[in-house]
């Protein structure tokens, strides 16, 4: 199943939870008081008008029914998930990278949602909570970003302990219960569980190696330099470890630097690279990854080049968000074709 089969396939899936969303569920008691990535929020009503700064957060609030909320979004690496294509084209796209805080205050939003506490934090790229807060502006960001991580190492982060799909979860609950959207957030969660269920059954099933290693490559600031390749303890590491595959990186960082002399040095079986729109970087481009893999004296040499066992896989399900279910089926997926022999 290649990689837009399986993205279909998920998002249909996500669909059909609608339909069994339990219209008993509570209901919003406000004013909310939320504890929210080591600062308190408050919410007197539901939030008229949201601005995401980050893909994670807005395909949560498409998927929660709020779309009609959403008054401008940034920070995007792949399209937006098909339900929501013509949703999406609706929506001001304010920046495709970092927006400046003056274009996300002038949407006049009473919530910013977040994916990345580097972009609204301490020191936040965007701009720091207080000056939201100083304007009225109340910011939520995903805890899958910091709940387990810590954000003040620099760069994308150091994880304190493992990513677990229950943070993404939490953020889903949390998004509904803010917008007082309780069942569509019980029936997205109930949709993804069932989907992480089925890829690890099916990922049982395989005969793979008892030794299988890999290595995740997000990107570089060039082809030819070291990448940026999953820390064990990410969404990534999360993948590797439920389907039993050790990650030859053994960083805590999020996405940590190391050049490839040591990567070929660990000769990982498979390699998963990211597959994204956003061109920030040349290497961002997944042409361009392979071009380098099977022509770089050092790379070409790795048995994961020679024997074909390169993964593309949706950038954005590299990261801590709903898609990264959504990665964990095109992995299972992708090695019940590969064969390994030892």
């Amino acid at each position: 199943m290649n990689l837009i089969r399986s993205m279909l396939v998920a998002v249909s899936g996500l669909s059909a939870g609608y339909a069994i969303a339990d219209t008993t569920a509570d209901t919003t008691g406000y004013p909310l008081t939320l504890d929210n990535c080591g600062k308190q929020i408050s919410f007197p009503a539901a939030p008229n008008g949201t601005v995401t700064i980050g893909q994670s957060a807005t395909e949560i609030l498409y998927a929660l029914g709020m779309g009609d909320q959403v008054l401008a979004t940034s920070v995007w690496f792949t399209p937006v998930l098909p339900p929501f294509s013509e949703l999406n084209a609706s929506v001001e796209r304010i920046a495709d990278n970092d927006p400046s805080f003056e274009s996300v205050v002038n949407k006049r939003p009473e919530l910013v949602a977040v994916q990345y506490e580097w972009h609204v934090g301490a020191t936040g790229s965007v701009g720091t909570r207080e000056q939201f807060d100083d304007l009225g502006i109340a910011t939520y960001i995903m805890p899958a970003d910091c709940d387990t991580k810590d954000n003040t190492t620099g760069g994308d982060g150091m994880r304190t302990a493992a990513f677990s799909p229950d943070h993404v979860y939490k953020g889903i609950a949390e998004l509904a219960e803010i917008f007082d959207m309780q069942p569509a957030g019980e029936a997205l969660i109930e949709s993804l569980e069932t989907r992480e269920a089925d890829a690890v059954a099916t990922a049982a099933q395989l005969d793979l190696p008892d030794d299988l290693s890999a290595v995740f490559w997000f990107s570089s600031p060039d082809t030819g330099v070291a990448p940026f390749v999953a820390g064990q303890l990410g969404a990534p590491g999360y993948m590797m470890k439920t389907l039993g595959i050790r990650n030859v990186i053994q960083s805590d960082e999020e996405w940590p630097t190391v050049d490839w002399e040591t990567i070929a040095r660990a000769n990982p079986d498979v390699i998963v690279i990211a597959h994204m729109d956003r061109r920030r970087y040349p290497a961002d481009d997944v042409a361009a990854k392979r071009a380098f893999l099977q022509s770089d004296p050092v790379t070409r040499e790795m048995q994961a080049v020679q024997n074909g066992h390169i993964i593309e896989m949706d950038a954005h399900a590299m990261s801590a968000t709903m898609r990264t279910i959504f990665g964990l089926e095109t992995l299972a997926d992708a090695l019940s074709g590969m064969s390994f022999e030892r």
